[in-house]
C-alpha cells in the first residue's frame, strides 16, 4: 500500500487494513454488508488511486449500507481467485460472510450506483 491515496483510507478514515486470512474471514462474517476495495498495485494500474477516491464518496451516497475495508498485497491474489474478480482495482461485497457481487476495474458514477444497488438488493446465497 504505497500510494497516499489508498493509505488515507485507512489513516483518515480507519477502514481496516486485511492483510492475512483470518482478519479477512473476520470483517466479511461481521453483521452487514461489507465492501473489500483490492487495490492492485497502484504503481503499475493508475486507476487504483481514482477508486480510492470514490469509495469513500460511494460510502457516502449509499448512506452507511456498507462499511470498507482495505486488502492487503498478502492475500490480494487469494481473495481474487476465489471470488472470481480477478481484474484490479476492484470492489468485492460481502453480507455476513458471503460474497454477493464485485465490480473490477474503475467505472463511471452512474455505473456504480445502478451496479451496487443492484448488488445490495442481493440475497445472501443459501448454504
Amino acid at each position: 500500500m504505497t500510494h497516499p491515496l489508498i493509505t488515507r483510507l485507512t489513516d483518515e478514515f480507519s477502514w481496516p487494513f486485511l492483510n492475512d486470512k483470518s482478519s479477512l474471514i473476520e470483517f466479511t462474517e461481521r453483521a452487514g454488508t461489507h465492501v473489500l476495495f483490492v487495490p492492485g498495485d497502484p504503481k503499475r494500474n493508475l486507476e487504483s488511486a481514482d477508486v480510492a477516491v470514490i469509495l469513500p464518496e460511494l460510502k457516502m451516497a449509499f448512506q452507511g449500507k456498507f462499511d470498507c475495508a482495505v486488502v492487503g498485497t498478502d492475500i490480494e491474489t487469494d481473495l481474487r481467485q476465489e471470488t472470481g474478480v480477478l481484474k484490479t482495482p476492484s470492489l468485492i461485497f460481502y453480507r455476513d460472510g458471503h460474497m454477493i457481487g464485485g465490480i473490477p476495474k474503475v467505472r463511471d458514477w452512474d455505473e456504480y450506483m445502478a451496479r451496487i444497488t443492484q448488488i445490495l438488493a442481493q440475497p445472501v446465497p443459501a448454504e
